[in-house]
């Protein structure tokens, strides 16, 4: 039976994903209005001055006025958000490529090699993901104390170069792929590491897009972290910087407080957007195969 497309349990469901939709951007429309409005306008509550509902300009001039509000980096000669942005993109781009390259290598050898006791491997990989995160903070803080890590790149970058959702994800993806594939590239003299390279990794790049994107995400909005295992400003990352500058004298301009969190929100929003065929592409094909 043929199901129309305007049954009213499917118009049900789209409707509530629309409002939710909506609702979820609530936040990131507030946040951007905000940054081009005056500081009158934020005090009152206006929530759109320009016309053809007020007389008001978009005021552009906030964004150098923010960049001045968190101060000055003396050795770039810019604007610290020069620096944490850069420290932010030097992070994250070493976090990304790390996990990347210990989750393909894992999750292909749980996925494909004949490892002894590889099950209970991939259960301890599974109860990883149970523990919380808060649970190991403090045993890896003091960890980055005893190997001389503390306040250095190593610290911000080596205790992420792992992730077990990662693993799991691409594990389950490379379950997938036929196991004639590999027969018919060991008879052409392939062994396991050219297969992984040649032919799992190309056909898994949804799942593996994914996982870089997730990485990213994660990575880039890192706060708790960063704060623990850094004290020079020259280490701070975006999202410390974000808090230094509400908790100075720019909490008051609330104007130029979301012209900073809106440069921290655009490049994983433009991220996003550029890969969101292939995560969705992933969500919907991965299985639950083991």
């Amino acid at each position: 039976m043929k199901v129309s497309p305007f049954s009213p349990g499917r118009t049900a469901i789209y409707g509530v994903l629309i409002v939710g939709a909506l609702l979820s951007l609530l936040p990131f429309v507030y946040m951007l209005l905000t940054a081009f409005k005056s500081y009158g306008d934020v005090v009152n509550n206006n929530q759109w001055p320009w016309p053809p509902f007020g007389a008001e300009v978009p005021q552009f001039g906030n964004f150098p006025a923010a960049m001045q509000q968190i101060g000055f980096d003396r050795q770039l000669g810019t604007p610290l958000f020069v620096r944490y942005f850069l420290n932010s993109v030097v992070v994250t781009t070493a976090i990304v490529i790390g996990t990347l390259i210990t989750s393909v290598l894992a999750a292909y050898a749980l996925a494909r090699l004949n490892l002894p006791g590889k099950s209970l491997l991939f259960i301890a990989v599974l109860a990883v993901i149970m523990v919380p995160e808060d649970a190991t903070l403090v045993p890896k803080v003091v960890m980055m104390y005893n190997l001389h890590w503390y306040n250095t790149y190593w610290a911000l970058i080596v205790p992420f170069t792992v992730n077990v959702v990662a693993i799991f994800l691409l594990r389950q993806f490379f379950m997938q792929i036929p196991k004639e594939l590999f027969e018919a590239a060991e008879m052409d003299g392939m062994g396991h590491l050219r297969y992984l390279w040649s032919i799992v990794v190309p056909l898994s790049r949804p799942a593996v897009l994914t996982v870089a994107l997730l990485n990213f995400i994660w990575s880039w909005d890192s706060f708790k972290w960063p704060l623990l295992v850094t004290r020079d400003t020259n280490l701070r990352v975006l999202g410390v910087g974000l808090q230094q500058f509400k908790s100075g004298e720019g909490a008051t301009n609330t104007q130029e407080l979301m012209v900073f969190a809106t440069l921290v929100v655009l490049p994983v929003l433009v991220l996003y957007f550029l890969l969101q065929r292939q995560f969705r592409e992933a969500v919907t094909t991965v299985g639950i195969k083991g």
